[in-house]
């Protein structure tokens, strides 16, 4: 991948909905150009989808908690239990006094509880540990700049 390979992803995380024109005049090429990096650079997997990013509260899912999960086993093959809870939107296996960590969406607290109480009902799932966000400063997604880069 090159610099423009990583100025043409910075572009699309920016407006997604760019034209090819627009990519294209921006990095510096013409629209079949960009159109043929970009089709290369969703074939090898470096753009995973497109998609539309939507403010949470907007849609009744304003609250947000991030939720350790203790086990008495590996939790690595319980994805499809922790996939299978709509209000989990990531699912980690971690290192440390945890095995999973999630993020969780809810409308109210009292809903936070109920899936709680779901994820405790996974086999293997010894304990939970929810931290509820009360402010978030800023999101951002990956970085296509060279790592390292300043």
């Amino acid at each position: 991948m090159d610099h423009i390979d990583r100025q043409l992803l910075a572009q699309l995380q920016q407006d997604a909905t760019r034209s090819y024109a627009a990519l294209g005049e921006a990095v510096g090429l013409s629209a079949g150009a960009a159109h043929e990096r970009v089709r290369k650079l969703r074939e090898r997997g470096v753009i995973r989808r497109t998609t539309v990013e939507v403010d949470p509260a907007a849609v009744g899912s304003g609250i947000l908690a991030y939720v350790m999960v203790d086990s008495t086993s590996w939790m690595g093959d319980s994805t499809e239990a922790f996939a299978a809870l709509p209000e989990v939107v990531e699912a980690h296996v971690i290192a440390g006094s945890a095995s999973v960590l999630l993020k969780v969406r809810t409308a109210t607290t009292e809903g936070l509880q109920d899936v709680l109480r779901r994820i405790y009902a996974i086999d293997g799932v010894s304990g939970t540990q929810a931290t509820v966000v009360l402010e978030t400063f800023f999101e951002r997604p990956v970085s296509p700049a060279e790592p390292g880069a300043v």
